[in-house]
């Protein structure tokens, strides 16, 4: 059968992409790591990328909350991945992770190079929101690329029901803050509410830990 051409490059095989979403602490990574193991163990050649802005445990490894760890390249984007790989490793390459997929810019372009052009299975983990439940990043913006999607979610650390939301402590107000527990924590949706209401109330006058004190009380 004839190969097909597209750009200069010969289309061997279809690619994949699947996406997995949630708020914080609802164990994106964890499935992420489950899932390239899964392909290391087919004898699959895979490499997982995270954004260099993310040092929050370690700068050259995707590490979960609880502490697992997994070797990765850490990018300020996508887009430089294949020259800096090398493009021998790189043709060579199954599947490629992404961690912390919100904060590459590049994410949709990436995708559709990766899967449709280059035939490679990615497995795509980040928040599917910020802290104020609108559009972080551009993971959204790969859903209609995907294969499949997956919708994670965490526990509310103040009620124990399921958290879909991520609450941010502090009074900051810039949507890129790294940060874990000591930032952010998951919550359901009567709680997500009333902590915002609690921060509009009087967020000049209450205290950060007040904040989630009244989240917890305002029912």
């Amino acid at each position: 059968m004839a190969s097909s051409f597209v750009n200069g490059r010969n289309l061997k095989r279809s690619g994949e992409v699947h996406v997995i979403v949630g708020p914080m602490f609802a164990g994106k990574t964890t499935a992420l790591l489950r899932r390239v193991k899964s392909e290391l163990n087919l004898d699959r050649n895979v490499v997982i990328i995270k954004s260099s802005k993310d040092t929050r445990y370690a700068v050259d490894s995707v590490v979960t909350h609880d502490g697992t760890k997994f070797p990765c390249w850490a990018l300020p984007d996508l887009s430089s991945f294949r020259q800096k790989f090398g493009a021998n490793a790189y043709d060579r390459l199954d599947v490629i992770g992404i961690d912390e997929a919100q904060f590459f810019d590049d994410l949709y372009e990436f995708c559709c190079e990766a899967a449709d052009l280059d035939g490679k299975i990615l497995v795509v983990a980040g928040l599917d929101g910020d802290y104020m439940r609108r559009t972080f990043g551009s993971v959204l913006d790969i859903i209609p690329l995907a294969d499949t999607v997956t919708k994670l979610t965490a526990r509310c650390e103040l009620c124990g029901k399921r958290a879909f939301f991520t609450l941010r402590k502090t009074d900051e107000t810039r949507t890129e803050l790294i940060g874990g527990a000591d930032v952010y924590m998951p919550v359901c949706r009567q709680h997500y509410v009333n902590g915002q209401a609690a921060r509009n109330v009087e967020a000049q006058k209450i205290p950060n830990d007040l904040i989630v004190e009244a989240a917890a009380t305002l029912v």
